[in-house]
């Protein structure tokens, strides 16, 4: 095991309609045929993992002008991120002791555009940006044609960036800090398992949970969030059977009390 200290970023908060983030959470009955939109926040966060071969930065978060023409309307509408602008990236990481320069490496957990949008800070530098190949593929075709996946903004990743690709299921790249392949809400998504002397193994899943709903209780994500939910269903299988291996502590992608576990571990 290393030491690697995790410190969490927050970026902010995103509102969205539950239904998006659990499948078929609120269904009409006849004795109830028009049931109430359960309306949620989800914190965005980044992941600074203060690895002894290298400070990492995992993710970038949402864009500061998010909420100003820089994302879509209609996908502003769906994920409210009503305080992008009051968390950006390198004010953000000021606040938790770091600066731009000191990130050594960026990992992306994918490319959709609340976890992209910081990318634009390491234009024209040689820090290493780790992407999966299936999310760097997907993510080009969604903006260059009509088909694909309207939740990615091309200004986000299309930089001078140090793209290094990852090609297999899992790589390690970081001492104890393991990439690992989960298909399903996006054909690239990555999370990662790191060996910890302090904390012990912690799994991050990304959004492959969204929440503690999606992981616990086994619920898949919406339809409109999934590339393909059999994939989803074997990248929880992965998942969970890495927690029951190694008795891992596993984070969520947008999960509220996730995140504050984060922030009051050692």
């Amino acid at each position: 095991m290393v030491r690697a200290p995790i410190t969490p970023i927050h970026r902010g908060t995103i509102r969205t309609d539950l239904n998006r983030l659990v499948e078929g959470f609120s269904l009409g009955s006849r004795a109830d045929p028009d049931p109430e939109t359960p309306m949620v926040e989800g914190p965005v966060y980044n992941l600074v993992v203060d690895h002894p071969e290298a400070t990492i930065l995992w993710d970038t978060g949402s864009h500061p002008d998010a909420g100003d023409g820089h994302w879509p309307a209609e996908l502003y509408d769906a994920f409210e991120h009503y305080d992008a602008a009051d968390h950006p990236l390198d004010d953000q990481l000021a606040a938790a002791g770091y600066g731009i320069d000191d990130v050594d490496a960026v990992v992306q957990s994918h490319l959709h555009l609340d976890h992209a949008g910081g990318l634009h800070h390491f234009d024209g530098t040689d820090v290493p940006v780790y992407v999966h190949e299936a999310e760097l593929k997907h993510a080009y075709y969604s903006t260059k044609t009509d088909e694909g996946d309207p939740a990615y903004v091309l200004d986000d990743f299309d930089h001078d960036l140090n793209w290094q690709v990852v090609h297999r299921s899992s790589e390690t790249h970081f001492e104890d800090l393991e990439f690992v392949h989960l298909p399903g809400h996006t054909p690239g998504l990555m999370g990662f398992q790191l060996e910890d002397d302090a904390r012990g193994t912690v799994l991050v899943a990304g959004d492959e949970a969204y929440s503690r709903l999606n992981y616990d209780e086994e619920l898949p994500l919406g339809a409109g969030l999934l590339w393909s939910e059999r994939d989803w269903w074997e990248s929880l299988r992965e998942l969970k059977d890495r927690e029951r291996r190694t008795d891992a502590t596993v984070v969520c992608g947008h999960d509220a009390d996730d995140f504050e576990r984060l922030e009051g571990a050692p």
